[in-house]
């Protein structure tokens, strides 16, 4: 230290003042040598990229604002459903799984069936429909988004692609 007063420090920031242990070079060894707290440590690991059923389970608007150019979807319309009792659960799941991307989420209570089905699959949507649409945990998804009346109105629409 430098002295600059009778009661004032001065830190000596010349060249052949010393400046502590050095960081070891990062060319020279391989291995770090320093290792985070074990908390922070597993973040290390992750994927840079996210999988196929993480990107299916992200909100459109996200989706766009993550991607570069995210995929362009054709228009679809989503049921998701809860597990139920009834004879009619096997039939909606074996419809659920025929649609052009399905997916399963939560655990437990939580576990909801996703069904994604586009304009060429509407007769298996109506089907799939008249099983779980009765039970008041289905939602139905205009291109992934709750929008208001998608029961009552965009259905319907979609039925009028009902071959006759």
């Amino acid at each position: 230290m430098v002295m600059a007063g009778p009661d004032i420090q001065m830190a000596d920031v010349s060249s052949r003042a010393s400046i502590g242990p050095q960081p070891p070079d990062a060319h020279s060894d391989p291995e770090p040598r320093f290792r985070p707290r074990d908390q922070f440590w597993p973040y290390a690991d992750l994927e840079e990229e996210p999988s196929d059923e993480e990107l299916a389970t992200l909100d459109p608007d996200l989706r766009a604002a993550l991607l570069e150019n995210p995929p362009d979807r054709p228009f679809s319309c989503t049921l998701v459903f809860a597990p139920f009792d009834g004879p009619g659960y096997a039939a909606a799941l074996a419809l659920a799984r025929s649609s052009s991307e399905y997916l399963e989420t939560g655990r437990g209570d939580g576990l909801r069936h996703r069904a994604r089905f586009t304009p060429a699959q509407v007769p298996a949507l109506r089907d799939l429909w008249q099983l779980v649409g009765g039970f008041h945990t289905s939602e139905v998804l205009i291109d992934d988004r709750p929008v208001p009346y998608a029961r009552e109105l965009w259905l319907p629409l979609l039925w009028y692609l009902l071959p006759r």
